[in-house]
């Protein structure tokens, strides 16, 4: 019911409170000067013509004219606008006094509002000529031209006022619009944000779980291949075992201290000062330590890389390494880092253990493969069973 209400007040809010109020003032003028003389449908049946083409004339333009706005047809329009003529003219020959030619005013504007705009002018011309040329039939050319400009005159002012009414009303619909749309675009901005903040989260939880399992994971497993060595050897050379025991130690210390600077920077501060081929020769002699032969080999020209692709390969390094004992059972690993091609960096690590044909699985791979993305590089593995394991890292300079 509310609804209806609000529709119908906006219908009034328009063009159509013009016309209503024109046309209830000619009608209000035309039955008030029945008061000094002025003819009035006598029989019954022109009472009856005059109030339903009345009754019909308001109806009409009211409801009329909304479905014509609605339907924006200039064909729909200009039906419209010739049954109201016929209508008015009904109208103003039933009650013949110079009050009655106002209900003709409110076409005018909307014909302007239907219609092509020279189309609506000569509409207006020809209204006015349906009030000026039978006046001027009876009483003479000057009174013709007099009742024409007073018609024009009021054609003008209810023109000037619709087309007011009109624009004030699409301005405030296109003010609501754009109210809308903006309401909607914030409410779609704080959804973005907080989605935003929920990628970033769940970006920094993989960081951080990347960092952890590539430093700690990394020092937690060569102390535990150093402790089960030093057991094999405690009863037949102490003194080994106390070298591996010592060894041990020192690289929990330096797990302890790289948790810490996981903590406050997740950054190895190391490897941003040191070039990477000694951080990497570093791992290579931690490897050495459990038995296994490993070596580095660098190829081609070292040149600077960025801090984000030094730790990239650096834990990449860490995560093979870290494979290699605790999988591999190899002899041997080789370390390879090619600086030969001046548009990337490569490094490849090689064993000669166990291999095998699951390339795909693992947290440390998928680790390394998210690193490599995030720098637009690329990360290759190879392994078949009994012939090793190669892991390659390419990343752009």
């Amino acid at each position: 019911m509310k609804t209806s209400w609000n529709r119908f007040t906006w219908r009034l809010a328009g063009p159509d409170v013009g016309f209503i109020a024109v046309v209830g003032v000619a009608y209000l003028s035309a039955l008030l000067r029945a008061r000094y003389g002025v003819r009035l449908p006598h029989s019954r049946a022109e009472l009856f013509l005059l109030v339903a083409s009345s009754l019909l004339y308001l109806i009409v333009g009211t409801y009329g004219f909304a479905l014509c706005r609605r339907k924006t047809s200039h064909w729909i329009g200009s039906l419209y606008l010739a049954v109201q003529v016929i209508l008015a003219g009904v109208i103003i020959y039933s009650l013949p006094n110079p009050g009655s030619f106002l209900i003709i005013l409110p076409l005018a504007g909307q014909s302007f509002i239907l219609l092509p705009r020279i189309v609506a002018a000569v509409f207006c011309l020809f209204l006015i000529a349906m009030l000026a040329v039978p006046v001027g039939w009876r009483n003479g050319f000057p009174t013709a031209l007099v009742v024409g400009a007073f018609v024009l005159a009021g054609m003008v002012f209810v023109i000037a006022f619709t087309l007011m009414a009109v624009n004030e009303a699409n301005s405030r619909r296109q003010v609501e619009t754009l109210a809308a749309e903006l309401s909607e675009a914030n409410q779609k901005l704080r959804e973005f944000a907080s989605q935003i903040g929920e990628l970033a989260t769940l970006r920094e939880r993989s960081r951080l779980a990347r960092e952890i399992h590539d430093s700690l994971g990394h020092y937690l497993t060569v102390v535990n291949v150093l402790l089960e060595a030093a057991r094999a050897v405690l009863g037949s050379e102490p003194q080994r075992a106390d070298e591996i025991m010592r060894q041990a130690q020192m690289l929990t210390r330096d797990g302890l201290t790289e948790v810490r600077r996981s903590v406050s920077e997740l950054r190895n501060a190391a490897i941003d000062v040191k070039p990477l081929s000694e951080t990497l020769e570093s791992l290579v002699d931690e490897c050495r330590v459990t038995g296994i032969d490993a070596k580095l080999v660098v190829s081609g020209e070292p040149s600077p890389l960025s801090p984000e692709a030094r730790l990239t390969l650096y834990r990449v390094a860490q995560e093979g390494l870290t494979n290699v004992r605790r999988h591999a059972h190899a002899s041997c690993v080789d370390l390879k880092l090619d600086f030969s091609d001046a548009a990337k960096v490569r490094l490849r690590i090689e064993d000669d253990g166990v291999g095998g044909s699951d390339t795909e699985r693992g947290f440390g791979l998928v680790g390394i493969r998210e690193r490599a993305q995030m720098l637009g590089g690329e990360v290759s593995v190879w392994g078949e069973p009994g012939g090793g394991f190669s892991l390659e890292v390419e990343l752009p300079r």
